[in-house]
Formats: C-alpha cells, sequence, structure tokens
C-alpha cells in the first residue's frame, strides 16, 4: 500500500451475525483490498464469496453505468464473525456505498438503488445465533426425558 492520500468517494457500513464491515471506496486502479490482503487471499480463494463481493459491480457494469468501475479502489476493515459473514457483510456495505455515489452524482435518478433493491442487495439479513437458556444444553436442546 503506498501512503499518499487517494480521493475517498464514499464510505459505507455493513453487517452480518458478528461481522461489521467498513467499505471505502476511492479512485484507483480496481483493487479489493480487505484487512490489507487481496481479496482472493483473505478469503482463500472461496469462489461463492468472491461472487457475493463482485455481484454489486456486475449489477452497474450490466447497466452500463459505471463505466469506470476498474478504476474504482475498494478497501474494506471488517472483524468478527466467520469468513461468510464476513462476505454478506461486505456485500452489503458495497451495494451501501455505490448508493451514497449515485446519491452524489444523481445523474440516474434512482436507477442504481432500484436495481439493488430488487437483486436483494441492500436487505438486511437479520438473522442470528439465539441465546442459550438456562436449564438447556442449547438454545433448544434439552436432556433426554426420563418416564422414571
Amino acid at each position: 500500500m503506498q501512503t499518499e492520500k487517494k480521493e475517498i468517494l464514499t464510505t459505507a457500513v455493513g453487517r452480518r451475525k458478528e461481522a461489521v464491515a467498513q467499505v471505502q471506496l476511492i479512485r484507483g486502479t480496481g483493487e479489493f483490498i480487505i484487512n490489507n490482503k487481496s481479496a482472493n487471499v483473505y478469503l482463500n480463494n472461496n469462489y461463492c464469496s468472491l461472487l457475493a463481493l463482485k455481484a454489486p459491480f456486475n449489477v452497474l457494469q450490466n447497466l452500463e453505468i459505471l463505466t469506470e468501475s476498474n478504476q474504482i479502489d475498494t478497501i474494506v476493515k471488517v472483524q468478527g464473525g466467520g469468513l461468510i459473514g464476513q462476505a454478506e457483510a461486505i456485500k452489503l456495505g458495497v451495494a451501501r456505498a455505490l448508493c451514497q455515489i449515485e446519491l452524489s452524482g444523481s445523474e440516474t435518478n434512482g436507477l442504481i438503488r432500484k436495481s439493488f433493491k430488487d437483486q436483494g442487495y441492500l436487505t438486511i439479513d437479520a438473522r442470528v445465533k439465539e441465546r442459550r437458556k438456562y436449564g438447556l444444553k442449547k438454545a433448544r436442546k434439552a436432556s433426554q426425558y426420563h418416564k422414571r
């Protein structure tokens, strides 16, 4: 990484389960950096997770709105949860950041946001692990019933 300051286009936050991702979009060469590592290295070349990260950019290319998608660097700081939860948090953060870029440009009249909503990229998945209750082994698992 270089120490020179680059123009920050926008920042956004994405959450999923215990994972929190802080996403910055800056002008650059099209790199995707997660916790100072490339996305392939950080996600252990997990194909499904990499597709989830690139999905919002693919929607923009299909709409032919973002012609300079390869000139945007994505820098992510993520913590908490597992790799799949982190990938989903990053996807939500990237989608939110791209919507903020659209709002600042405002020549597309909400087309990006509408397409992201239709694809489900702006939907927050609020499912979390259920807490353990006293008297039970897990959240709902009880010990075996004894008749006598």
